[in-house]
């Protein structure tokens, strides 16, 4: 891999207290992972992109024949590679989107959760993943959608940037998101936000 990203500093410095963290609405997880194997037929190769702890993963991979899951971050990458260790069509690799470390498709399906607003190039990382589908194949996305009024939060977020306590990110509205969306060449298909508050936006994008 390249040299480490800010973003890869941050996860590999927090990887092990993240990991031990209890989820987050964990209700609007398991939505999330239904509305997505929903998409995902027996057949299907996914790849997905900034796969954190692999909890995702190790999840929808027994659904599907083949699941790569990606992160950024080796410290990561190390924790799904321990979890998905019973999971034999799970391969976990060091990578990220726009330096030409994924892995090349054709992909069934594309799957990007909580990580769209904290990539430094999104568009070119669309395209990307637009290039590494199959025709008809889906981008399935959530994201924290932190534009409009959520930005009177800026200050306070930037003072915890400071002290180390968040990663770098950026503020996007949802109708930013799916702008950049459709603009590197996806009909979008469907959406919601999971949760409502702060919203995160579920969406699910189909290559033509």
């Amino acid at each position: 891999m390249p040299r480490e990203t800010p973003q890869a500093a941050f996860w590999n410095r927090v990887a092990q207290r993240y990991a031990a963290m209890p989820m987050r609405n964990p209700a609007t997880w398991e939505e999330t992972l239904a509305r997505s194997a929903a998409l995902l037929p027996p057949g299907a190769h996914v790849l997905e992109l900034g796969c954190g702890t692999g909890t995702t993963a190790c999840r929808l991979a027994p659904h599907v024949a083949r699941y790569i899951a990606t992160d950024d971050a080796a410290a990561m990458i190390a924790i799904a590679t321990e979890k998905g260790a019973d999971t034999p069509n799970l391969t976990l690799l060091q990578a990220r989107p726009g330096d030409g470390s994924l892995p090349e498709g054709p992909f069934d399906a594309i799957l990007a959760f909580n990580l769209l607003h904290l990539l430094p190039d999104r568009t070119a990382a669309l395209h990307e993943a637009h290039r590494l589908l199959k025709p008809g194949g889906h981008l399935i996305t959530k994201t924290p959608c932190l534009g409009g009024r959520w930005l009177l939060l800026w200050p306070l977020l930037r003072s915890l940037q400071r002290a180390g306590k968040l990663p770098p990110f950026r503020f996007l509205s949802p109708h930013k998101l799916e702008t950049e969306i459709t603009r590197a060449g996806f009909t979008l298909t469907d959406r919601a936000d999971l949760p409502r508050r702060p919203p995160q936006r579920f969406l699910v994008a189909r290559k033509p």
